[in-house]
């Protein structure tokens, strides 16, 4: 009875349900929409199912409810009916019109900001509030992939005018989590020290401050397990298995714990090495590149550098799509692979068009003169790759890709793309001093080795101070003919004083010029020659060194008496006795060229060669470079051998050998390893004597050895002399055996008799000149000699490495002088013992004025004379 009684209810419920729907029901004649402001009412009408003409029920409004809802961009929708006109009223939902973030210092904004776009929330999109928590969740997945685990952040709305909104978001990041433990589970073959050295991540060390290699890092992580999975299958374990990564934290999130568990497996020996596919070319030049034989123990790596070399062979050929794939087959009874190479040569390509990108200053002509890889021929890799280091020597660009692409509908056919970022290919110098010796100096270059983008290089400077006046303009062409001769020029004028700093006591003017020319012999080796034109012209001064000018100098009417009549003049003045005219005799100082050197001593080298040059120089050279890069070299190496002559015909003959290397040799992922040289030997030949002193090499400084002031190394020269005088006569007028002023006369030399008294026998006795201010100063030598040791690293904290070179350093070197003469002050031929070095870091940034160089050494072996320098700082040359 029950039963009956609800089914009778429910069907009379459903009666009144269909009646009430009837009753509702209407024909729509119009549609209009209420409370738009920013969304279009065409984004209305396409999200309704409504249109005008239908008849609606009920259940069509609320669908038609559901439906806009769907769209996201309202809060509330409302609909009536006007007659028989269909009233849409909604309420949209704000608009983001800002947001800022606040209190990031480690993660950028831009990165923060890419993160939030990624996950639905960024400036001019509707604001929702059930996207904050997964908005909150995406940043703090940033903080903690970088270890910061107790990063929060919080979130504010603030309503603008005009339905609007800004989304405020401040952020604690917390401090980077340490890393305390890594552990490695299961390994018995490798012990974890072992396997720890191949992490990047590692426990707090002494240098974990500047490295940072003590921050958990998921990336970092990632990479690690995938180095020790490499070390496992290249040493044979090719059943290795990671079985898991436990990462833990302290209570207080400061600390990660890092826990491996590994399954090492068996260690497989290759039982065969198999080729399949379509080789494309011979297989036995194919087997030549594969590094696996049978019966070694598996190795992944030479089975991927095998399929590289394969790939790369092919790539030479013209297959530059060639896909070549080693596969491993175990075969776990005997515990040995089968190796089978398989090779997809694909179609022969040829390059249709090469295509320049990026060169916003450069031609392209410049570029293109470059390529190795011809437009029409075979694509070859090497070829391109080789076309992407010449491009990269240019050092008129920061960075060089390239890519090969597919020609659309061409099956055989290829464009080479080479996009270039350019950096500043000039360097300008200026420098604005003040020394007690030299007064106030200022100096100016420019460099520009990439001329208005034809590639010509083209270089001016000039320098001014009280002593010293220069000028220099220099031209070269690299591409003087197609074939790459270059031609370029110099012209120079120099006029220094020396003699107003109190130093060497001379002064020069140097008018000259040369022509030049360069040859290649191979994409990597080129000859050099040059020959020019040099009129030069020395003034010595009254104080100049012995090696330069003998001194002193001597009146016409000089005369002398000898070292027995000196010291009986001393007696008679001991003794309170004065000497009458005539008393002691007097010789002239001789001025005959015969007897002048006996008398006077060694003449130096104005003496005896005059004092204006004209002269015809010759340079020859050679050099090859296999260098990754123009500026800032990380791999590869450069020599170069030069001789420097002056020709027969001039007034000097003379010659420079020289010899410059440096190779760059990687030591692991980030630190390169630099070794420099640079020797250099001179001397005279010919009718010259002896090496003209203006032509001296000079060792310390940039680009020398640092940690040492610049040219302050080597041999000294003998300090200028004046004469020691002598009064011989006395005629004591007051009679009271005192000398007064008055009373004496008839100055004259001391001609030296014994050694024993600090003079030179047979010479006229001299005394050091009172107006040498600096004895010290560095007088260079004929034999150069300098090596540097560089450990290259990557700057902390600088994400663009490409314009920065940091390296800890060793230098060593000096000048030495095979030809020292009797009297020089630390001179000395070749020895080890005499070679002076410093340590310390360096660092080069290529600014936009050019290279800018800094030093921070410290001397670890060094001579008596030698003068530190411990901060040396360079702006418009490298070191």
């Amino acid at each position: 009875m029950m039963q009956v009684s609800i089914r009778l209810f429910g069907l009379l419920l459903a009666a009144c349900f269909s009646v009430a729907v009837h009753a509702q029901t209407f024909r729509v004649n119009d549609i209009r929409v209420e409370g738009l402001q920013r969304v279009s009412a065409g984004t209305v009408f396409s999200a309704l199912p409504i249109r005008v003409g239908d008849t609606l029920s009920p259940v069509d409004l609320q669908r038609s409810t559901r439906e806009l809802f769907k769209v996201g961009l309202f809060t509330d929708v409302s609909i009536g009916r006007d007659g028989d006109v269909l009233v849409l009223i909604v309420k949209e939902r704000p608009a983001i019109n800002e947001i800022t973030i606040e209190g990031n210092k480690v993660i950028k904004t831009e990165q923060l900001m890419e993160s939030l776009t990624d996950n639905g929330l960024s400036e001019g999109q509707i604001y929702q509030s059930a996207t904050l928590n997964g908005i909150s969740q995406a940043l703090e997945r940033e903080y903690i992939g970088q270890g910061r685990y107790g990063a929060s952040v919080d979130i504010e709305i603030e309503d603008l005018p005009r339905n609007q909104v800004k989304v405020l978001i401040t952020i604690n990041e917390g401090e980077t989590a340490r890393i305390k433990k890594i552990n490695v589970v299961g390994n018995q073959a490798f012990d974890n020290e072992t396997l720890l050295k191949l992490f990047e991540l590692q426990t707090t060390g002494w240098f974990s401050w500047i490295t940072g290699d003590d921050k958990y890092n998921r990336e970092k992580l990632t990479g690690d397990i995938e180095r020790v999975e490499s070390y496992y299958l290249d040493r044979g374990y090719l059943g290795f298995n990671l079985v898991s990564t436990q990462v833990s934290l302290s209570p207080d999130k400061s600390q990660v714990f890092i826990t491996l568990n590994v399954a090492e497996g068996d260690i497989y020996k290759v039982s065969e090495v198999d080729l399949a596919g379509d080789p494309a070319i011979a297989e036995q030049y194919i087997r030549r590149l594969i590094l696996l034989r049978e019966g070694d123990t598996f190795s992944q790596s030479l089975m991927t550098t095998s399929a590289e070399y394969i790939t790369n062979r092919l790539g030479n050929e013209g297959y530059t799509f060639a896909e070549v794939e080693g596969i491993p087959e175990r075969n776990e009874e005997d515990k040995t692979v089968k190796v089978t190479f398989f090779v997809d040569p694909k179609k022969r390509a040829y390059v249709r068009r090469i295509n320049f990108r990026g060169n916003t200053n450069t031609k392209d002509n410049v570029l293109r003169r470059e390529m190795r890889q011809m437009e029409g021929g075979a694509a070859s890799t090497s070829q391109i790759e080789h076309s992407k280091i010449r491009l990269q020597r240019l050092s008129y660009f920061k960075e060089v890709t390239v890519d090969t692409v597919e020609v659309p509908g061409v099956a055989d056919q290829v464009d080479v793309d080479f996009t270039v970022e350019e950096q500043p290919s000039g360097s300008m110098g200026l420098q604005l001093g003040y020394a007690e010796y030299s007064g106030l100096m200022i100096s100016g270059n420019i460099q520009q080795s990439n001329w208005f983008g034809t590639g010509k290089q083209v270089g001016i400077s000039a320098s001014h101070s009280v002593y010293q006046t220069a000028y220099n303009f220099n031209y070269n062409d690299p591409y003087f003919t197609p074939d790459g001769v270059s031609r370029g020029f110099d012209l120079f004028y120099q006029s220094s004083d020396y003699g107003q700093i109190n130093v060497a006591g001379y002064s020069t003017d140097i008018l000259g010029g040369n022509v030049s020319f360069g040859y290649p012999i191979s994409d990597i080796e080129r000859l050099s020659f040059s020959v020019g034109f040099r009129n030069l012209t020395v003034k010595p001064s009254s104080y100049s060194v012995r090696e330069i000018l003998r001194t002193p100098l001597y009146a016409d009417s000089a005369e002398y008496i000898t070292q027995d009549d000196y010291f009986e003049l001393l007696d008679l003045i001991a003794q309170g006795n004065d000497f009458p005219t005539g008393l002691i005799d007097t010789l002239p100082v001789p001025s005959d060229e015969n007897d002048i050197d006996l008398i006077k001593g060694e003449p130096g080298f104005l003496d005896v060669n005059g004092t204006e040059f004209h002269d015809f120089v010759t340079n020859v050279g050679w050099a090859k470079s296999t260098l990754n890069r123009g500026i800032l070299a990380t791999r590869g190496s450069s020599q170069r051998l030069g001789l420097e002559v002056a020709l027969p015909g001039g007034d000097l003959e003379y010659y420079k050998l020289s010899y410059d290397a440096q190779m760059f040799q990687p030591l692991t992922r980030s630190l390169t390893l630099r070794l420099r040289t640079r020797l250099s030997y001179s001397d005279a030949y010919g009718e010259t004597d002896e090496l003209p002193f203006f032509e001296h090499s000079y060792a310390g400084g940039f680009g020398s050895v640092r940690g040492f002031e610049r040219n302050s190394l080597g041999p000294r020269a003998t300090p200028a002399e004046q004469q020691f005088l002598q009064y011989s006569t006395w005629d004591d007028l007051n009679g009271d055996g005192v000398i007064d002023s008055n009373e004496t006369g008839g100055y004259v030399n001391v001609l030296c008799e014994d050694s024993e008294l600090g003079c030179r026998p047979g010479q006229l006795i001299t005394t050091p000149s009172s107006q040498v201010t600096d004895q010290s100063r560095s007088f260079g030598g004929n034999f150069l000699v300098e090596t540097s040791l560089e450990v290259i690293f990557p700057l902390p904290f600088i994400e663009d490495q490409r314009s920065f070179q940091t390296a800890l350093f060793v230098d060593a070197g000096n000048v030495f002088d095979t030809n020292c003469s009797s009297t020089q002050i630390n001179c000395y031929d070749f020895a080890l013992d005499r070679i002076s070095s410093a340590a310390g870091l360096g660092l080069t940034w290529i600014s936009s004025f050019g290279p800018m160089t800094f030093s921070l050494s410290k001397a670890l072996h060094k001579n008596e004379l030698d003068r530190e320098e411990s901060f040396q700082f360079s702006m418009g040359r490298t070191f």
